[in-house]
């Protein structure tokens, strides 16, 4: 197991045992997101900083700590849209959706006020874009 690996394992045990507050995030919502490897098939669980909009929208981030490539969670979803959303003390269905254009430089720029280690994601990811998901309940 890797390093990541194990600290997402300690934050998905952090937030469950603490209705889904992770000391390492304080102030942010975090959501432990279940998506359907893209080749295995198998179930994948991360952990994620999400924002949530004005009518309750709930969006993630693909930013990889601005790593130049995208994380494996984003082309799981890709290749299987139908997820697993856990936030707070609910579990519930989902479709990620990609949002792009305006509204995805809208989102991203909130994020980057909300959280600003975003904004060094975005120059340390080079030219690639960082993906804003929108995971819509189904």
């Amino acid at each position: 197991m890797s390093e990541m690996d194990d600290f997402n394992q300690q934050v998905i045990e952090e937030f469950r045992a603490n209705e889904g507050r992770v000391q390492a995030f304080a102030g942010a919502t975090v959501v432990l997101l279940h998506t359907t490897g893209a080749k295995s098939g198998a179930e994948r669980i991360n952990p994620l900083v999400a924002q949530t909009g004005d009518a309750g929208q709930l969006y993630v981030f693909g930013s990889r700590g601005g790593a130049p490539t995208h994380p494996h969670w984003y082309l799981n979803l890709v290749a299987h849209p139908e997820v697993t959303v856990e936030v707070g003390t609910e579990t519930f269905a989902a479709r990620a959706v990609e949002i792009n254009g305006p509204e995805r430089d809208a989102i991203w720029q909130r994020q980057k006020e909300l959280a600003p280690g975003f904004a060094e994601y975005e120059k340390t990811a080079g030219d690639r874009i960082i993906p804003v998901i929108e995971l819509q309940r189904a």
